[in-house]
């Protein structure tokens, strides 16, 4: 249905549309006092981050929809995949609202916030269940070339799938261009497997990659310009969507690692303090502070360093991800 060609062409569509906007974007955003509330008991090199624009993942999103709409004509997996993107969006930028304009430190509650999720992962689900040929329960294994039926089990594997990466995704952004990168890094090895499975999908991942690497031009550091929760959750549900559309979740969880990692390090610190606050009367913690690129911050890497490293484990998670999946390049 599409080539390479149509997703070169989504990309730079994406890229000279957003390249565009964000100039326009930040002043729009300092204007509005959407600025970044950087946590006191952050890395201390991050104090100097406060008021810095956030919520920039708009631009994203408005670049891949622009890019992607001359695409979507007879596409319905990238009508499905744009609309859970655009659910997720919604989330973050509720999120972002409460954080930025209601100045809560939290944003949205956890329960809430789940809660929100599930509305858009159902939303997902329906379509899987209703598109023609109704519901395919199986997913492709890395390295063994098979497909795995999953049955009944599937729907609960779906839920922790789609919640799992876009909340890694989500904290994965906490250092100037560390999301965005390896993101980028994430979508371009996807648009491999779209192209040698004809994927519909293709050119609306060009269009991903095209916004992304505009963003990055603003994002790296110094970051003129964040993404927030509205760029962060918008991606993830992107990626998560496309994966699942793709059959290949676990191939997200090789080259995703990254995410996954991030999304651990959190969850078994806030475990394992809670653990030893009612085991010994005093909470303890396993890494200096969590998201764990913050780990590695406070270990004395710059900001640089750590996103570097990320960037190249991500490449190699790629290549990694290209030898479990080369069965499907033969």
């Amino acid at each position: 249905m599409f080539d390479l060609t149509d997703a070169i062409y989504a990309l730079l569509i994406a890229f000279f549309v957003c390249v565009a906007m964000i100039p326009a974007v930040i002043p729009l955003l300092r204007r509005l006092k959407f600025g970044q509330n950087v946590r006191q008991e952050g890395p201390k090199s991050h104090l100097k981050k406060q008021g810095t624009p956030t919520m920039g993942g708009i631009a994203i999103v408005i670049s891949i929809f622009i890019a992607s709409a001359f695409f979507l004509r007879g596409n319905p997996q990238a009508v499905a995949v744009l609309l859970t993107t655009l659910g997720f969006t919604c989330i973050g930028f509720i999120d972002d609202y409460i954080k930025v304009v209601m100045k809560r430190s939290l944003g949205l509650r956890a329960k809430a916030k789940i809660i929100m999720q599930f509305i858009v992962c159902a939303g997902f689900w329906m379509y899987l269940f209703f598109r023609d040929g109704g519901l395919n329960t199986e997913i492709y294994v890395p390295f063994f070339n098979v497909f795995w039926d999953l049955g009944i089990w599937y729907t609960p594997f779906y839920v922790f799938a789609m919640v799992g990466i876009v909340n890694g995704v989500n904290e994965t952004d906490g250092i100037d261009g560390l999301s965005s990168g390896v993101t980028v890094l994430v979508i371009a090895f996807f648009m491999f497997i779209m192209l040698a499975l004809d994927s519909p999908l293709l050119p609306i991942a060009g269009a991903a990659v095209g916004a992304l690497l505009a963003f990055l031009l603003f994002n790296t550091h110094p970051a003129k310009i964040f993404m927030g929760d509205t760029g962060s959750f918008a991606l993830g549900g992107f990626i998560v969507s496309s994966a699942i559309i793709l059959q290949m979740p676990l191939v997200l969880a090789v080259v995703g690692i990254i995410y996954i990692v991030e999304n651990l390090s959190v969850i078994i610190q806030v475990y394992w303090f809670k653990y030893t606050k009612k085991k010994y009367g005093e909470g303890r913690r396993i890494f200096k502070m969590a998201p764990i690129h913050h780990h590695f911050e406070e270990m004395g890497m710059k900001e640089t360093q750590v996103v570097s490293m990320f960037y190249v484990i991500t490449a190699i998670a790629c290549l990694v991800g290209y030898l479990g999946t080369r069965g499907l390049f033969v």
